[in-house]
C-alpha cells in the first residue's frame, strides 16, 4: 500500500476517507468539549486532551483488527474513541455521572474499554510498556495472532522502563509495535533539552536491533499504512516494531497549563498542518464537496454539545459504589 496514494473520484475509497474525516472532527470536538468543560469546572482532577494529535489514534486504529489490543498514556480520550469505546461513556466517566466508562472511578486520566480492545490510560509515564509486553507475550504464547500497540509519549524514552519494555520485546520478538507521539515537548520543555538526539524513539531503534520508523502524524493516512506494516509483520512472528509518529498539541499539556511557554510563530506553523486541515484537502482533491465536508464540521459540533448537555443534565454518582469493583469477581472484600 502506498503511503498518501491519492483517494478516487468516487467508490468506496472515497467513503471511507469521508469516514474517517468524519471520525478525525468527532474526536476533535469532544476534546475540546473537554477542554471547555475543565474550564467551566464540570471535570474534577487532572484532564490532558490531545488536541492536534488525532491523526495518530484514528490512523493506528485504523490498521487493527477488532480483536488486536492497545494501550496508551494518559492523554488518551482520542484513542479510546477511535478504537470505538462508547462516547457516552467516556464522557460520563470525566463528568463524574453514572454510566461511566469505568464506573467514575478513573476519572480522565485512567480511560478503559477492555471490550473494544483499549486496555487503559495510564498515569505514571512509561508504567504501560511493559505491560504492553505482557499482553503481547500471553498472545505470542497461546499462538493468539493479535498485536498490541503500545502509544506513548516522546518524555516517555528517558524513562528506563522504556529500555527495559523495548528491549525485552525484541529479545522475545514479541508481537508488539510500540508508537511514539513525539509533540515536541516533554511536557513543559523541548525535547532538545532532554534528549542528545532529535528523534527520540526513532534514533533509538537501532540500539535493540529495531528498524527506525518515522511518520507525518498529521497525515491519518500515512499513519494508517506505515502502522498497517509494522502489525501485520508483527502479527506474521516478524517481532516488534518503532514507530515515531512526529506531531504537535495545540494546547498545553494539561488543561490547566495555558502553554504559554510554545512560541506563538511554532503554533501558526504546525496550525497548517492540523490533521483536519491535511484531510479535508485530501478530500476536496477527490472531488467530495466542500458543503459536504463542512455538514459533517456542523453536525458533529452539534452532536458533542448536545451529548454534553444530557450528560451535565443527569445526576452526578454516589458513593455507594466506591468499594466495588476491586477485585475480578466486583467485590470489595480480600480473599485469602
Amino acid at each position: 500500500m502506498t503511503v498518501g496514494s491519492a483517494v478516487p473520484a468516487a467508490g468506496p475509497a472515497r467513503d471511507a476517507a469521508v469516514d474517517v474525516y468524519g471520525e478525525l472532527v468527532f474526536v476533535r470536538r469532544f476534546l475540546e468539549k473537554v477542554h471547555a468543560l475543565y474550564r467551566q469546572g464540570h471535570v474534577h482532577g487532572p484532564a490532558h486532551v490531545g488536541i492536534g494529535q488525532e491523526a495518530i489514534a484514528v490512523g493506528v486504529a485504523r490498521a487493527l483488527r477488532p480483536e488486536d489490543r492497545s494501550i496508551g498514556t494518559y492523554r488518551g480520550h482520542a484513542h479510546a474513541l477511535a478504537r470505538g469505546a462508547p462516547p457516552d461513556a467516556v464522557l460520563r466517566e470525566l463528568l463524574g455521572r453514572e454510566g461511566g466508562i469505568c464506573a467514575g472511578k478513573g476519572g480522565s486520566m485512567h480511560i478503559t474499554s477492555v471490550e473494544y480492545g483499549y486496555f487503559g490510560s495510564y498515569a505514571i509515564v512509561g508504567a504501560h510498556l511493559p505491560i504492553a509486553c505482557g499482553l503481547a507475550l500471553a498472545d505470542q504464547l497461546r499462538s493468539a495472532g493479535r498485536v498490541t500497540v503500545c502509544f506513548f509519549g516522546d518524555g516517555t524514552t528517558n524513562i528506563g522502563a522504556f529500555h527495559e519494555a523495548v528491549n525485552l520485546a525484541a529479545v522475545w520478538g514479541l508481537p508488539v509495535v510500540f508508537v511514539c507521539e513525539n509533540n515536541g515537548y516533554m511536557e513543559y520543555t523541548p525535547i532538545g533539552d532532554m534528549t542528545p538526539v532529535p528523534r527520540p524513539a526513532a534514533d533509538r531503534a537501532g540500539a535493540y536491533g529495531l528498524r527506525p520508523i518515522t511518520v507525518d502524524g498529521n497525515d491519518v493516512r500515512a499513519v494508517r499504512d506505515v502502522t498497517g506494516e509494522a502489525v501485520e509483520a508483527a502479527r506474521a512472528g516478524q517481532g516488534p516494531a518503532m514507530i515515531e509518529a512526529r506531531t504537535y498539541r495545540m494546547t498545553g499539556h494539561s488543561c490547566a497549563d495555558p502553554g504559554k511557554y510554545q512560541p506563538p510563530d511554532e503554533v501558526e506553523r504546525w496550525a497548517e498542518r492540523d490533521p483536519l486541515l491535511v484531510h479535508r484537502a485530501v478530500l476536496v482533491d477527490a472531488g467530495v464537496p466542500a458543503e459536504l465536508v463542512d455538514e459533517i464540521d456542523s453536525d458533529t459540533r452539534t452532536e458533542v454539545d448536545e451529548l454534553a448537555a444530557d450528560i451535565l443534565a443527569a445526576a452526578p454518582i454516589t458513593g455507594d459504589n466506591a468499594l466495588t469493583d476491586m477485585w475480578s469477581d466486583g467485590g470489595a472484600r480480600w480473599r485469602n
